[in-house]
């Protein structure tokens, strides 16, 4: 069975894009960036969301063709572009790359997915992780915490019918007061 973990970025306040889609508060420090280009290349399968999927794929497959690109920016548009990826949208017609498009129900699409072998698996979007958080679907949460209070937006977390109990498995702090705590779900 392949693990499923849900990473993103999130303000103090459990946000993981203000108001308008901002994400202007969560720009990573170097170390930071490194963590996630590390955390991608470990990555077997990405599932995004149609949202998350737009503003990674417009960005990421020619981020190292650009005059001003990083050693750290060419390194992870290439880990990004060779990671396999999963978009889940019924409004979407197409996706290029190393991704492919799943209109279906996104619940059966995960469970299916997980139950098969393989390297471990990140899902990222909003829509999309609520859908597997309230099917029970997601393994571990991996929440890099910003010191910024957004004031809304798009929650990091959805409403659940039941309690989902953790297991702390990791904190890190990071430059700029930005901490990582991952969590293990409890059987």
């Amino acid at each position: 069975m392949r693990k499923l973990t849900f990473a993103m970025n999130m303000s103090l306040d459990g946000y993981i894009a203000a108001p308008g889609d901002d994400l202007g508060w969560s720009v990573p420090s170097d170390e930071l960036f490194q963590w996630w280009s590390d955390r991608v290349a470990a990555t077997g399968l990405a599932l995004y969301g149609r949202r998350l999927w737009e503003t990674m794929s417009s960005h990421w497959p020619t981020a190292d063709q650009q005059p001003d690109a990083t050693p750290a920016a060419i390194e992870y548009a290439g880990r990004w572009r060779d990671m396999p990826k999963v978009v889940f949208s019924t409004t979407t017609g197409t996706v290029d790359g190393n991704a492919r498009l799943v209109t279906g129900d996104a619940v059966t699409e995960i469970t299916r997915l997980k139950a098969g072998d393989g390297e471990p698996m990140d899902i990222g979007g909003a829509t999309l992780a609520a859908a597997a958080m309230r099917g029970g679907l997601i393994d571990e949460y991996a929440i890099v915490t910003h010191p910024v209070l957004v004031g809304g937006g798009t929650p990091f977390f959805t409403a659940l019918d039941n309690w989902v109990n953790l297991t702390l498995m990791e904190t890190r702090t990071f430059p700029d007061g930005v901490v990582l705590t991952r969590y293990e779900t409890k059987p």
